[in-house]
């Protein structure tokens, strides 16, 4: 039966093909504008979880080495002063740690970068492939950091911040060129937009290949990225103690060099029973933390970092209140535009329906007088509006992914469509044609086989 009235709507639609376009319109426009609407959301919610990252709330940096000045007077263990310790293998490790979610090594080196005529003395970082989005970088068209395969085989390509790139290059594209540091030749593969004011004047290089410039096996650092900014306190200790463990064998050497010189009774405080604390040969601190104890006093400074979970605590419930809050007004405004729109187009669908039923009334008391029920001619009617709708809302819904992608190449608007944005466009469109379609269905069902024979 429910093929049989399929076909019969297929037909009656296909007879007035205009109309039956000028119907769906309605739904175009209404299923189209809430694919978008919905794009435009997750972009939007995207870009803002990016830019909370960007502020540093996730980001945990471990430095090799450990010196805190004043550290004995605050009784924290300090001392052990420069290191080689830190590995490719430390990062590896920390990448497997619980709440963890981006790793990336470090080497840093301070140096001049030439290009012909043009010369810039900063710092060159040496990293690994997802700094870009640690610190939610954009690149412009055509532009690009380097990829694992290049940091991999150790490859000579190099990203610069805006300053670099306007310094050695001028109003010239930097993209294919090269600059020199220390005599090795580097390709320029892009230049990123960020407006960090330390990395618009640096570098960007595979640390591997800063190594090899440097002829070092060692890192200078990692940066740790949290999963959750709340959690970032208690990711950067166990990062602590994941790297305790694995240094122990150099710390206790370095201790053991100390002690025979004598300098563990002056350098070191002391612990709960009197013993010599035991420093780190490296230190780990969020970038909230290094940011809010920048240029403190030790002991004021450790005072902030005992209080850091609650800090990450109001940071975290801070940032949620926010998003939630934006969500709640993206949601709003969605509901609105959907709602106006899909009512239009319900209204037109019911209206083309009625007049349907208006002109095929001779054919509805024929069928009637044939034998067809009453839930028969129902089911005729409801299925040619659910026909119209699951047309005008597939087209619409193409047309909404088209206006998305369009967006993101034209106006650079971060859009992202979702599976199950498109599903619930389609059942949008399917519970439209229901809705609109059954008062005229049932009117048809209701009419009277014998009025309807005679209806001219």
């Amino acid at each position: 039966m429910l093929l049989t009235s399929l076909r019969l709507a297929i037909h009656a639609l296909n007879r007035h093909k205009l109309r039956t376009a000028l119907t769906m319109l309605g739904l175009i426009f209404g299923v189209g504008a809430v694919v978008t609407m919905v794009a435009l959301g997750h972009g939007a919610e995207q870009t803002v979880g990016e830019d909370v990252r960007a502020a540093g709330t996730t980001l945990i940096h471990v430095n090799a080495g450990n010196y805190t000045r004043g550290g004995e007077e605050s009784n924290i263990a300090t001392g052990l002063g420069a290191a080689t310790t830190l590995t490719p293998a430390d990062a590896e490790a920390i990448g497997h740690l619980t709440g963890v979610r981006r790793v990336a090594a470090g080497v840093k080196l301070r140096a001049w970068m030439t290009n012909g005529a043009g010369r810039f003395y900063g710092q060159i970082l040496g990293t690994d492939v997802p700094f870009p989005q640690m610190h939610a970088w954009t690149f412009p068209r055509r532009h690009r950091f380097f990829t694992g395969a290049e940091v991999a085989s150790r490859a000579r390509v190099a990203v610069l911040g805006r300053t670099v790139a306007e310094r050695l290059f001028g109003r010239a594209t930097a993209i294919g060129q090269s600059l020199a540091i220390r005599d090795r030749s580097f390709t320029i593969v892009g230049v990123t937009n960020t407006s960090d004011e330390d990395q618009v004047e640096t570098a960007f290089v595979p640390y591997t290949a800063l190594q090899d410039l440097l002829d070092i096996s060692y890192l200078h650092t990692v940066a740790v990225e949290a999963a959750q900014a709340g959690e970032a306190t208690r990711v950067a200790a166990d990062v602590a103690a994941l790297l305790r463990g694995r240094h122990r064998p150099h710390i206790d050497a370095a201790m053991e060099r100390l002690r025979a010189a004598g300098l563990t009774g002056n350098m070191m405080p002391r612990n709960g029973t009197g013993g010599a604390l035991v420093p780190d040969d490296f230190t780990v601190k969020t970038q909230a933390a290094e940011a809010l104890t920048k240029g403190l006093y030790t002991s004021v400074a450790a005072f902030i970092l005992a209080n850091m979970p609650k800090l990450d605590a109001v940071n975290l419930e801070e940032m949620t209140g926010t998003l939630e809050r934006a969500g709640a007004t993206m949601t709003a405004l969605l509901a609105g535009t959907a709602a106006i729109s899909l009512i239009i187009g319900g209204i037109g669908i019911m209206n083309v329906m009625l007049v349907s039923v208006t002109e095929r009334t001779r054919e509805i008391g024929i069928r009637r007088a044939a034998g067809a029920r009453r839930r028969d001619v129902l089911v005729q009617f409801l299925v040619e509006a659910i026909t119209i709708s699951l047309a005008g809302g597939t087209i619409g819904i193409v047309c909404g992914i088209a206006a998305s992608v369009a967006l993101t190449r034209l106006l650079e608007w971060p859009t992202s469509v979702s599976v199950a944005a498109v599903l619930l466009a389609f059942a949008i469109a399917a519970a439209v044609g229901v809705f609109f379609g059954f008062y005229p269905a049932r009117r048809a069902s209701r009419l009277d086989p014998i009025d309807a024979l005679r209806y001219e």
